[in-house]
């Protein structure tokens, strides 16, 4: 069963990414310490962490680069950040995101972006 860690603090968020998921089998272990991501990600091993645009006092920047500097290459989940407007786009691409889903959440795109070969939703080449 593959396993996402869900970093958001906001509650129809966290509804909305377990939603979008529910067709398939996923574990969502929920965090909502962004302080915490890369140490609960290490102790987890998820498939994916999927990142709120701002969580607590840190933003989803801030947490995909924590994810990438502070977990080694290969135990690195794929990052999906949820975006709250199609620019911040660049936001993602500059994070090192793997993909981005922008809110509300459409439940198609972030099952396509947290596959690790989506069919091109937010995916980065």
């Amino acid at each position: 069963m593959p396993k996402a860690l869900l970093i958001a603090d906001t509650p129809w968020v966290v509804n909305e990414v377990k939603a979008a998921l529910s067709l398939e089998p996923w574990e969502i272990v929920e965090l909502a310490d962004p302080s915490q991501a890369a140490a609960v990600a290490e102790q987890i091993w998820p498939d994916v962490a999927i990142i709120d645009m701002q969580v607590d006092a840190m933003g989803g920047m801030a947490i995909v680069r924590s994810l990438r500097d502070e977990l080694d290459p290969e135990d690195r989940p794929r990052t999906v950040l949820l975006l709250d407007r199609p620019p911040d786009a660049f936001i993602a691409r500059r994070a090192g995101a793997d993909a981005h889903v922008l809110k509300p959440i459409n439940a198609a795109d972030l099952r396509a972006a947290v596959n690790p070969h989506p069919a091109g939703v937010g995916e980065e080449e």
